[in-house]
């Protein structure tokens, strides 16, 4: 387990100072990306207010922040992002400065599953938020997350650039393509004199606090618990992993430069690891289960599967470019970190305080010279 690398006064950041007290707007704070940016967020000072459909499952990261005592918590709006008269009225109660959008239908299987509600939150939802965010009078910049698999993906094994042509086969890729081009319409026509609009596009996340289903970590937890092997749809698929707090970071960074260099700061950015840490599905378990005995071990499920990309890779090279963002945690160190938060959950430690921990403790890398 790590030890606590709390941050002293004298070693507040740039960034510490930019969020210190900033009205943020986060949408899908309940999810587990969005759980873990609203404790980073916190943890700067930012004043931060949630918008997301309530918490799903049980165990879940976001109950376990919002039961604990921080100082200043994330004030939680549960609704849904489609529902255009709600997401008018939050972003009008909150005034945001920032806008940090990760509301979404997330689930490639889920978007086979149930198509029009996938278009309607990913597409519509951004819509509808962007259509909010017009009236606001003091918004600095917006930050729409949308995926790596927004690129039209001819698995030729190549790493994507942002120039690239967005597409997408499957619906729930299909319509994280169509939320960059309403990105792209409306910044063009309704926000050309300011604040700036950005996407950012990262890979597969791992970490802590995850267990939404359909998810490799997730299906690991779950089948040691059960003590059965994982059922692997596509075992020799190969995916850019990277545990959830390095895209957080190229987030919170990128929202900042447009803020402060919005001249120079790129309107859309990929956010991966390093190419040593693509590897298969397959050997993200198997290292995983190393850390529980070899447990809990994989099969090929022999079910038909929906179709995904067999390749998928990107390059950061143009974040590292324009905003000094690199990863900091190699595939060993991404699962050593998640592997040690299940251990410290399963232990009854105080999850809040050890998150924090692992924040703070990434935030000490990202202060070390590249």
């Amino acid at each position: 387990m790590m030890k606590a690398e709390g941050e002293s006064a004298a070693m507040q950041d740039s960034m510490t100072r930019f969020w210190r007290g900033r009205r943020v707007l986060l949408t899908g704070h309940t999810g587990f990306k969005g759980a873990w940016m609203s404790l980073w967020l916190e943890s700067m000072g930012a004043d931060v207010t949630g918008y997301a459909l309530a918490a799903a499952g049980e165990p879940n990261f976001w109950r376990i922040i919002e039961a604990a005592a921080r100082e200043k918590p994330t004030r939680s709006l549960i609704a849904d992002i489609r529902d255009a008269q709600r997401v008018e009225a939050a972003v009008a109660q909150a005034d945001p400065q920032i806008v940090i959008h990760m509301a979404a239908q997330a689930l490639v299987r889920e978007s086979y599953r149930d198509p029009i509600g996938t278009y309607a939150t990913n597409v519509m939802g951004t819509a509808a938020l962007l259509q909010a965010c017009r009236s606001l009078r003091r918004l600095e910049s917006v930050v729409v997350v949308t995926s790596d698999k927004v690129y039209e993906n001819h698995n030729e094994g190549r790493a994507f650039t942002e120039n690239d042509r967005v597409g997408g086969h499957d619906p729930y890729s299909n319509s994280k393509a169509c939320a960059e081009l309403v990105v792209a319409s409306f910044r063009d026509s309704f926000f050309a004199q300011g604040p700036p609009i950005a996407t950012v596009r990262a890979g597969n996340v791992i970490g802590g606090g995850d267990w939404s289903e359909d998810r490799l970590i997730p299906d690991c937890v779950r089948a040691l618990k059960t003590r059965q092997s994982v059922n692997l749809r596509y075992p020799d698929a190969t995916r850019p992993w990277q545990h959830v707090l390095e895209p957080i970071a190229g987030y919170l960074s990128l929202a900042q430069a447009l803020v402060t260099h919005p001249q120079k700061t790129p309107r859309a950015l990929n956010f991966g690891p390093e190419p040593a840490s693509f590897c298969t599905v397959h050997e993200v378990v198997d290292a995983f289960g190393a850390r529980f005995a070899g447990k809990p071990g994989w099969v090929r499920d022999p079910a038909p599967q929906p179709a995904e990309a067999q390749a998928l890779t990107l390059s950061s090279a143009l974040a590292g470019q324009a905003l000094g963002w690199r990863p900091r945690l190699d595939i060993r160190e991404s699962l050593s970190w998640t592997a040690d938060w299940y251990l410290a959950h399963s232990a009854g430690e105080n999850m809040v305080k050890f998150s924090e921990m692992q924040i703070a403790r990434y935030r000490s890398l990202m202060r070390q010279s590249p």
